[in-house]
């Protein structure tokens, strides 16, 4: 009888409640294929015994994740039929990933939840430069750090920077009260709130503290080459051409990019100024780069904010009429 071993790496997955109450749900899975040896050790998992039920196992494992990621929870239930299934047939696509779903966080599943969402996540999964434009309350940001964080957690990326330009209406950093902290942590809360809402926050403080995610202004980036990197602009509507330029610039070998802004809120003196609207032009015909377009009808905000947005719109209209 040919003996094999598998080792599993399951990164994301909520191990404690994989195994069961009790390591219930392993015993059932050794119950099941007695011949075989299942250790876990952190988010690794050896499997060792017959080549042809360690298969079986390495899929029903799989599987036993995928359910748990998708639901919430796993039940024994799921189980029992997940190894029959393993058992029976090994007729089980343990590997899927479904297409709306971003990334699986503390909170469950960060998935699209519009048409436009969903063809975002397509994009940025198949290009390695993304653009995202659209109005407030599209989720461009909230998916971008999804897909982020899903990628660093995957071991595709050994490092996440989020950046914003420090453009602030009428002030300038340098008459704020504070130190370099605290003079620009209003301009990227938001992201720390994103990335606060897919992790653990010692988990995050650390990852911050260790230099592994860092959230800067801009301006920061420069001289910087970022290799194997997870790298997201926001508030791109703000650059200038040579900040988006330099921005993009900084992208090194194995990593991506994503942009995304909102330009119809540009705080620069003129639209022409920005880098995001000439990036749009200029970027157009170049191979490996996509963009995204959002509309009202992605905004996943309170219901109000699309009336809002029909608003502003209708009024700007009549004013140029």
């Amino acid at each position: 009888m040919t003996k094999s071993e598998k080792k599993l790496t399951l990164q994301g997955v909520d191990m404690i409640s994989l195994l069961g109450v009790n390591d219930r749900n392993l015993t059932l899975v050794e119950k099941r294929f007695p011949d075989s040896i299942v250790a876990v050790r952190g988010e690794n998992v050896v499997i060792r015994g017959p080549e042809n039920e360690v298969k079986s196992v390495e899929k029903a494992v799989k599987e036993m994740a995928y359910t748990l990621n998708v639901s919430g929870a796993l039940r024994e239930n799921d189980v029992s039929m997940i190894l029959d299934l393993a058992e029976e047939s090994g007729e089980i696509s343990p590997d899927r990933e479904p297409d709306d779903v971003a990334y699986y966080g503390k909170e469950g599943a960060v998935k699209a939840r519009t048409p436009g969402q969903k063809r975002y996540l397509t994009i940025a999964k198949s290009h390695d430069v993304v653009f995202a434009v659209g109005p407030a309350g599209t989720g461009k940001t909230y998916l971008a750090v999804a897909l982020a964080v899903a990628a660093f957690k995957r071991g595709e990326v050994k490092k996440i920077m989020l950046a914003r330009p420090a453009v602030e209406a009428g002030e300038s950093l340098g008459f704020l009260p504070g130190d370099f902290r605290e003079k620009v942590d209003p301009y990227l809360r938001p992201l720390y709130d994103a990335l606060d809402d897919m992790m653990p926050t010692d988990r995050l403080r650390a990852l911050i503290e260790r230099g592994v995610i860092e959230i800067v202004p801009l301006a920061y980036m420069r001289g910087r080459t970022l290799n194997k990197a997870f790298v997201i602009l926001d508030e791109a509507q703000n650059t200038t051409d040579i900040q988006m330029k330099m921005f993009l610039t900084r992208i090194g070998a194995n990593s991506r990019a994503i942009v995304t802004g909102d330009v119809t809120q540009i705080d620069l003196k003129t639209r022409a100024e920005s880098g995001l609207v000439r990036a749009q032009e200029i970027l157009k015909d170049v191979e490996g780069i996509g963009f995204v377009y959002f509309g009202k009808q992605d905004v996943v905000r309170h219901r109000l904010v699309k009336e809002i947005i029909d608003a502003y719109e209708k009024f700007y209209d009549d004013e140029e009429d």
